[in-house]
């Protein structure tokens, strides 16, 4: 019998594994606790020590009476979805929106255009899930992105033949919608998070569905990634995990990846580790993959217990690129060049996450400034939605359509929104017009779209 679930697995290539996620509660129990005057906080140091607790508690972004007063605001949301109800300062902000993050997926899409070309179906999933994983090094950043405003969008152009849009669909709930398209390959994303704050830590609940379409054989991957934690919000080093299993099913054929993102153990041990197998539909195991999320991943055929084929060795299929050294928050190359006007089209839309104005203030290191022109920001997005109900009207998105289809998630339901086709209709139309530069000095308007005449 085939192990279906190598957690389960009595010996082979993962028997450490099972014994390794059960150090998810040892790895509480490492715990710096005892803070004076804040009952019921944890600092959970990823190394593990446990010497000089305070030390360790002092670590982090916060000033003292700041992070004092911090956790005075937010003691009372202990539980709650904090998604969009708590206006949050910037100083925990990197100067990047949501929607900008989506499109940090296309960095590695060269992996998708190798599972569009190959004709084994198993190393098409290895490709694939490679490139999911490929995501989570930028994903490790300890900053938290800004949130957008309803309407707003990002445009990518032609980076590695890649063109991507993606625009907030909804405020309340969040959410946010994503096209990406090259000759291999379509991607599309509804994404709604959803959290829950537990003091020090929260937990993000990636509520959405991702598809993508390899264009040669219309082959259709659906991907569920794991949760991902958020540790030492307040006090202590912020740093990020994401313990449980990825999964991306080939919805054509029944093959599917089953990946275990091992949580930190011990003294850090298991962290960034991900293993597991390409399954066929039948459930039998054909290729093992193994690595780390932070470096790389390899593959390497398997028989039917999962052991590895004699005479076949392991293979590197996706490394991280050169990154650069002592960056002030962790971007990548790529992370800088999807903020720069260098990604961006020709007649860029005034709704573009580059030209938010708090977004460049904190870029430019005006933290002040930045904070500003959040506040305005989000006074307007609030003046323009009381508008809208005085007027007994609906926001509509311009570039996505929502459909009547609802897809069940681990952690809840979701709408799922639909790229209608527009966008290349005016992207196509902007391309072929006479003045066609990149206007760094447009101002920001999301609400470009929305008809508010009476």
């Amino acid at each position: 019998m085939a192990p279906n679930d190598p957690k389960n697995s009595g010996g082979g290539f993962f028997a450490s594994l099972a014994s390794s996620i059960s150090n998810l509660g040892s790895a509480m129990t490492k715990s710096v606790n005892g803070l004076v005057g804040y009952e019921g906080l944890e600092v959970i140091n990823p190394e593990g020590s446990t010497e000089d607790a305070a030390e360790e508690a002092n670590r982090g972004r916060w000033k003292q009476e700041d992070r004092d007063g911090y956790w005075k605001m937010m003691q009372k949301y202990i539980g709650s979805d904090v998604t969009s109800m708590v206006t949050l300062p910037v100083i925990i902000f990197e100067p990047m929106t949501m929607l900008q993050k989506m499109a940090e997926l296309m960095e590695y899409s060269h992996l998708l255009d190798m599972a569009d070309k190959t004709d084994d179906p198993y190393m098409r999933m290895v490709y694939a899930s490679s490139w999911a994983i490929s995501v989570y090094y930028a994903f490790q950043r300890t900053w938290k992105p800004f949130n957008p405003i309803l309407g707003e969008t990002y445009e990518m152009a032609n980076y590695n033949g890649v063109n991507f849009i993606s625009e907030q669909v909804s405020h309340h709930p969040p959410m946010s919608a994503g096209h990406a398209e090259n000759e291999h390959f379509t991607y599309d994303c509804t994404s709604k998070l959803k959290t829950k704050f537990l003091g020090n830590s929260i937990d993000v609940y990636p509520v959405g569905r991702t598809r993508v379409t390899l264009k040669r054989d219309g082959v259709v991957l659906d991907l569920v990634p794991p949760l991902t934690k958020v540790h030492n919000l307040i006090f202590g080093r912020t740093w990020v995990d994401s313990p449980g299993e990825m999964i991306m099913t080939n919805l054509t054929t029944g093959d599917k990846v089953v990946l275990y993102f091992q949580p930190c153990g011990w003294f850090g041990s298991g962290r960034y580790e991900v293993d597991g197998y390409v399954y066929n539909a039948s459930e039998e195991p054909k290729i093992l993959m193994t690595g780390k999320w932070n470096e790389s991943m390899s593959y390497q055929q398997c028989d039917g217990e999962g052991e590895p084929l004699p005479g076949t060795e392991l293979k590197e299929v996706w490394k991280l690129a050169d990154v650069p050294k002592d960056d002030k928050y962790q971007y990548t190359h790529f992370a800088h060049k999807i903020n720069s006007f260098d990604t961006a089209p020709k007649k860029l839309l005034p709704s573009d996450s580059r030209l938010r104005p708090d977004r460049y203030a904190l870029e430019m290191g005006d933290m002040s400034k930045s904070g500003n022109e959040k506040s305005s920001l989000e006074e307007r997005q609030r003046a323009e939605k009381r508008t809208r109900e005085e007027k007994g009207q609906s926001f509509t998105p311009k570039w996505f359509a929502i459909t009547e289809e609802v897809t069940p998630t681990p952690w809840g339901d979701l709408e799922v929104y639909q790229f209608n086709g527009k966008y290349s209709e005016h992207r196509e139309a902007a391309d072929k017009a006479e003045d066609n530069t990149v206007p760094k000095s447009i101002q920001f308007n999301p609400w470009q779209f929305q008809d508010l005449s009476t």
